[in-house]
C-alpha cells in the first residue's frame, strides 16, 4: 500500500482517522494501540508474513533498550548496545546484502531472501533507539506498545523520514492533537501528493524511456532530457512522499522532522547533503561520522571518515556496485571540497557555483538509476554523444505537457519560482498584498487546495503509472 494509491486515500486513511479520533483523548494508550494495529496492518498489506519480522524487531529492541538502561557498569551497557546493534545489522545484512556478498565472494547462491519493504528505515530507527537510550538522551519506552509505535509508525515506516527516538519519545506519551495541526497536516499531505502524482509520475515516464531504451541508442539531447527528468523525478518522488508522511504525522498529533530543504539550490556537495534527505544525513553524522572521530583527528582522518560514511551511505541505498560507486562519487567531491575546492567555490560567480552543484549531482544520478556499471558507462557515453545508434526518441513524442511539467518542476526545485513570487510581491501594491494574505488564510486557499487534490486523484484514477523509487531501499 502506498500513500498515493486509491486504497490508502479512500479506505485506509478515512477509517483510521475515524477510529483514532473516536477514542477519547484521555485514553492515550488506546489511541496508541489503534496506531500500532493500523501500522502493522499497513505493513502486512504489502508484506504479508514479513510483518512477523517487524514484530520480532520491536520486541527484541524493546528488551535491549531496557537492559541497557538498567545496567550500571558502563562496560556491560556497551556490550549490550553492541549486541543490539549487531542483531539489527545482521537482519539487515541477511535480507538485503546476502546475495550480493555471495556474488562478490564467487559463491553460487540459488536462494535469495525476500527483501522486506522499508527494512533499511526501520532498522536505522531501531539502532537510533538503542543509542539514544545508551547515551541517556531518552528513557526507554515503558511498554512494548510504545516501542512498537515508534518503530512501526506507518507514516514513516516504509520510506522515512528517519525519525530518531529522542525526537518523538515525549510525543508518544504526551502529544496533543489539535484542529490547527490537523489542517496543517492536510495542507502538507496534499502538497506532497501533488508533488508525487503531478510531477514525479509525469516526468518519470520520460526518465524510464531514456534509461530503459539505451540499447537502441540515444542522441545527446535525449540523454540529457532523460537524466534531467530522472533528477526531477527522484526529488519530487521522495520529497513528495516525505511531505505526505509529515502531513500524516500532523494529522495524528506528531511533529516529524523535515527531510528536504530545496537541495538543488545548494552551492556545493557539502551543502547539498545538508539539504537532501536530511534525516539520513543527520543519522550518519550523529551515529557514525562522529563515532569514527569526525573531523577531530586531522585532515587525513577526516577524509577517511567521509569516505567510510558515503560508501556505506551508497550501500545503504542498495546492494549493488552502482550504489557503492554513487557513494564514492559523493565521497570524492566532499573530500575535494574539504581539501581545497570549497574555498575556491566561494570566490566563483554564484551562478557557476549552482551550475557545479547541479551538474555534479545529476551526473551522479546516472549511477543511482543505472541497472549496473556497464549500463551507467553507456549512459555517460550517450551524454557525451558517443551512442552507437542515433535515435532521437524518448517518451511518445515527448509531449509539450511533459516539457512544461519539467520546466515547472525545475523552477520549483531550484527555488526560482519562489524568487519570482517574492519579486512580484515587492512590486504589488499594498492593498493587493493585504488582500492576497486574507484570501490565502481563508476560503480561496482551501478551494485551491481542494482543486489540487481533485486533479491529483483524477490523475491517479486515469493512470497505471505510479512507481515509488525508495520502496526498494
Amino acid at each position: 500500500m502506498v500513500f498515493s494509491g486509491i486504497p490508502f486515500l479512500f479506505y485506509y486513511l478515512p477509517v483510521l482517522l475515524l477510529v483514532y479520533y473516536a477514542v477519547p483523548t484521555r485514553f492515550r494508550a488506546l489511541r496508541n494501540g489503534v496506531l500500532v494495529f493500523a501500522s502493522l496492518l499497513f505493513y502486512a498489506w504489502g508484506e504479508g508474513l514479513m510483518v512477523g519480522l517487524l514484530m520480532v524487531s520491536i520486541v527484541a529492541n524493546h528488551m535491549a533498550a531496557h537492559i541497557i538502561s538498567i545496567k550500571v557498569d558502563r562496560g556491560h551497557r556497551k556490550i549490550t548496545l553492541a549486541l543490539g546493534i549487531a542483531l539489527n545489522l545482521a537482519v539487515l545484512v541477511w535480507f538485503k546484502y546476502a546475495v550480493f556478498i555471495f556474488q562478490v565472494l564467487g559463491f553460487n547462491q540459488s536462494f535469495a531472501p525476500e527483501l522486506p519493504l522499508g527494512i533499511s528505515f526501520f532498522t536505522f530507527q531501531a539502532i537510533s533507539y538503542l543509542v539514544d537510550v545508551y547515551r541517556k538522551e531518552a528513557e526507554p519506552a515503558k511498554t512494548v506498545l510504545m516501542s512498537a509505535l515508534y518503530i512501526s509508525s506507518f507514516p514513516q515506516l516504509i520510506a522515512g523520514p528517519i525519525v530518531r527516538y529522542k525526537t518523538v519519545a515525549r510525543q508518544i506519551v504526551e502529544r496533543k492533537e489539535s484542529w490547527a495541526m490537523f489542517t496543517l497536516g492536510i495542507h502538507v499531505f496534499v502538497i506532497g501528493l501533488a508533488q508525487k502524482v503531478l510531477i514525479a509520475n509525469v516526468v518519470g515516464i520520460t526518465a524510464d524511456e531514456a534509461f530503459n531504451n539505451l540499447d537502441q541508442g540515444l542522441s545527446v539531447t535525449t540523454a540529457w532530457l532523460g537524466l534531467i527528468a530522472y533528477g526531477i523525478q527522484i526529488f519530487f518522488d521522495f520529497a513528495g512522499y516525505s511531505n505526505m508522511a509529515i502531513g500524516l504525522g500532523y494529522m495524528l498529533g506528531f511533529t516529524f522532522p523535515a527531510n528536504f530543504n530545496t537541495p538543488y539550490t545548494a552551492k556545493s556537495i557539502t551543502e547539498f547533503w545538508r539539504r537532501w534527505h536530511m534525516t539520513l544525513s543527520e543519522w550518519f553524522r550523529d551515529y557514525l561520522y562522529i563515532s569514527l572521530g569526525g573531523n577531530r583527528h586531522g585532515t587525513a582522518r577526516t577524509i577517511l571518515n567521509l569516505w567510510i560514511v558515503f560508501l556505506l551511505c551508497g550501500l545503504w541505498h542498495g546492494a549493488a556496485w552502482t550504489f557503492i560507486a554513487w557513494g564514492a562519487w559523493h565521497g570524492f567531491f566532499l573530500s575535494v571540497e574539504r581539501l581545497w575546492l570549497s574555498k575556491t567555490l566561494k570566490r566563483v560567480w554564484l551562478p557557476l557555483q549552482h551550475a557545479y552543484l547541479l551538474v555534479t549531482v545529476f551526473l551522479g544520478w546516472v549511477l543511482f538509476r543505472a541497472e549496473d556499471i556497464p549500463h551507467a558507462l553507456n549512459y555517460y557515453a550517450a551524454l557525451l554523444g558517443m551512442s552507437e545508434v542515433s535515435v532521437v526518441r524518448v517518451s511518445p513524442a515527448l509531449s509539450i505537457n511533459i516539457l512544461l511539467v519539467m520546466l515547472l518542476a525545475f523552477l520549483i526545485a531550484t527555488g526560482a519560482l519562489r524568487a519570482i513570487g517574492r519579486g512580484a510581491k515587492e512590486f504589488a501594491p499594498l492593498v493587493i498584498r493585504r488582500t492576497s494574505r486574507l484570501i490565502y488564510q481563508n476560503s480561496v486557499h482551501w478551494l485551491l487546495l481542494s482543486a489540487v487534490l481533485l486533479v491529483s486523484v483524477t490523475e491517479l484514477v486515469g493512470s497505471n503509472y505510479n512507481p515509488f523509487i525508495y520502496f526498494r531501499f
